[in-house]
C-alpha cells in the first residue's frame, strides 16, 4: 500500500478527529499539529510493516 486517506473533522468536544478510509484507524488531537503527529503514530502502530508512504487528509 502506498497511500492512506484520513477524513478529518472538528470534534464536538474541541480539537479534531481523524478516521482512515478502509482501515480501523481512529485518532484525535487538540490542534492540527498534534493531530498530524497522532496520525503518524497510529499508522505506524497499525502497519507494523509496509506502512503507506503517502498520507492525505480531507
Amino acid at each position: 500500500m502506498t497511500e492512506i486517506i484520513f477524513i478529518v473533522e472538528e470534534s464536538p468536544e474541541g480539537g479534531f478527529e481523524a478516521k482512515a478510509l478502509g482501515h480501523s484507524i481512529f485518532t484525535d488531537g487538540n490542534d492540527m499539529d498534534e493531530l498530524k503527529a497522532n496520525i503518524r503514530e497510529a499508522i505506524h502502530c497499525h502497519f507494523e510493516v509496509d506502512a503507506p508512504k503517502i498520507v492525505r487528509r480531507k
